[in-house]
């Protein structure tokens, strides 16, 4: 998939805890544009809000209220007001059920101070600083000292809804929003914060605001990559391309996540991006794969001579000759112990082995490859970790273990003078003269196996004592 298209909702995603857009963001946003993608907003924050993110950015695009309101930073791409009737029920709901509630207008949202107080910078930064009690307190603190000196003036928001309201924003718990959405089939509601719920009309989102974006931009929504860490860019983030959970976001949006980066607080936004390969970002001079046996071989080459490669390449035929080497090295041990000592049993699987490089050798080539050198090498290297780990499946071995094992014995191959040494044709890794006694993990393996064993034999017994039948008395 080629992604044309970076979007990012604003509170807890673009803008870290302390309400600011951080370096690192503000350099990948730069970077991202420099390459020729189209950087905007999707937010459930109005037009008014977005405005100075978008200057002080240069961003391309803003979708605002949740795809209500749309527009670039020279026109209005486009708006759809809410019915005046919905907002005048919605008006009437909140009064009899004593619910505060804010209308979204063009130049923000007007009405209730508890919501104000609640989206302000001044109250985001509380709101994600205290500990959860903390926080839960001092909202309802803040809630009993602002209606205790105004309370909420529902016939001034009669009088703000002659005006075009885009979205309604409504205190509201989780079981409060049920009973909402039963009693208003023809709206979307959806949440952005623990305490109120945003309100728009139906089949609008951030992701149908994207796709409206998309039609007049020229990409697809499966061009896109979003970040998003709230429940209102679930539908956003499981839709797109790409769909990025940020490190603080809910359970609920990372489960629907394809990636799940750093917080907002940890250059998040930064490390996803070069880790799909749509930036270079500065913080991270090496990789790191999800797969953590990986990690682990590059810390052990790392610590040996500080080689690594953090751009994928291919070998030359001598280095692969001699990483072979490495590997036929390892197949002719565990066909060793599987002749357990039988010399002649050895020498035929030895044999054997021969005429399967002679046959492989054949096989290759008689075929006519069509893939680069560097595709070729990563596909015969990964078939042989599956076939590996294939074996490791039909002997019944997990070999996680053993795995880190053989990894804390490798790290112990620093010579005395804090080295590592090496062959000086295969630059193969050298062993101290004490490493034996002192790193050899083969005492450590057989405690693991023996305990995989044991495991096994229990769990085994216990299956046999569950399936036979009880002696009548």
């Amino acid at each position: 998939m080629v992604t044309k298209a970076v979007f990012f909702d604003i509170d807890g995603t673009l803008l870290n805890d302390r309400k600011r857009v951080s370096k690192s963001t503000q350099e990948a946003i730069q970077a991202l544009k420099d390459n020729g993608l189209i950087v905007g907003l999707a937010t459930g924050r109005g037009p008014a809000f977005a405005h100075n993110y978008m200057e002080n950015l240069q961003l391309d695009v803003a979708v605002c209220y949740n795809g209500q309101y749309i527009f670039t930073r020279d026109r209005i791409l486009y708006q759809n007001q809410l019915a005046k009737s919905s907002v005048y029920a919605l008006l009437r709901y909140a009064k009899r059920h004593h619910k505060e509630v804010s209308l979204g207008l063009q130049d923000g949202l007007e009405g209730s101070n508890i919501i104000s107080a609640g989206t302000s910078s001044f109250g985001q930064l509380v709101a994600s600083t205290l500990p959860h009690k903390l926080g839960k307190l001092a909202e309802s603190t803040m809630k009993k000292a602002i209606r205790s000196i105004k309370r909420q003036n529902m016939k001034a928001l009669y009088t703000l809804m002659r005006e075009p309201t885009y979205q309604v924003v409504m205190v509201c718990n989780r079981r409060e929003e049920e009973e909402l959405v039963r009693q208003f089939p023809f709206m979307t509601v959806t949440r952005s914060s623990p305490y109120s719920i945003d309100i728009v009309s139906k089949k609008q989102s951030k992701l149908k605001g994207i796709a409206r974006v998309g039609q007049l931009m020229g990409f697809d929504t499966n061009e896109v990559m979003a970040f998003g860490d709230s429940d209102n860019d679930e539908e956003m983030i499981s839709q797109v391309g790409v769909g990025v959970a940020m490190g603080n976001a809910t359970p609920s949006l990372k489960e629907k996540a394809n990636f799940i980066t750093q917080s907002n607080n940890q250059d998040g936004i930064a490390m996803a991006l070069a880790h799909y390969g749509l930036i270079l970002y500065e913080g991270q001079r090496v990789f790191e794969s999800d797969d953590q046996a990986f990690n682990k071989v590059k810390a052990f080459h790392r610590l040996m001579d500080g080689r690594t490669q953090e751009t994928p390449r291919v070998y030359a035929i001598k280095e692969a000759g001699h990483r072979a080497d490495f590997k036929v090295e390892e197949i002719v041990e565990f066909l060793y112990a599987a002749a357990q000592g039988d010399q002649d049993a050895f020498a035929q699987a030895v044999f054997d082995l021969h005429e399967a490089v002679d046959k492989a050798t054949a096989k290759v080539l008689s075929k006519e490859s069509t893939a680069s050198p560097l595709v070729g090498q990563v596909d015969a290297l990964v078939d042989l970790l599956y076939l590996t780990y294939g074996s490791f499946v039909l002997m019944g071995v997990d070999p996680k273990i053993p795995f880190d094992c053989v990894h804390e014995a490798n790290m112990g191959k620093i010579f005395p003078d804090g080295k590592a040494h090496f062959d000086p044709i295969t630059h193969k890794i050298l062993k101290p003269d004490d490493w034996e006694s002192r790193f050899a993990p083969e005492a450590d393996l057989k405690k693991e196996i023996d305990r995989q064993i044991q495991k096994s034999n229990l769990k085994q017994a216990s299956q046999e004592s569950s399936q036979t039948p009880e002696k009548k008395v």
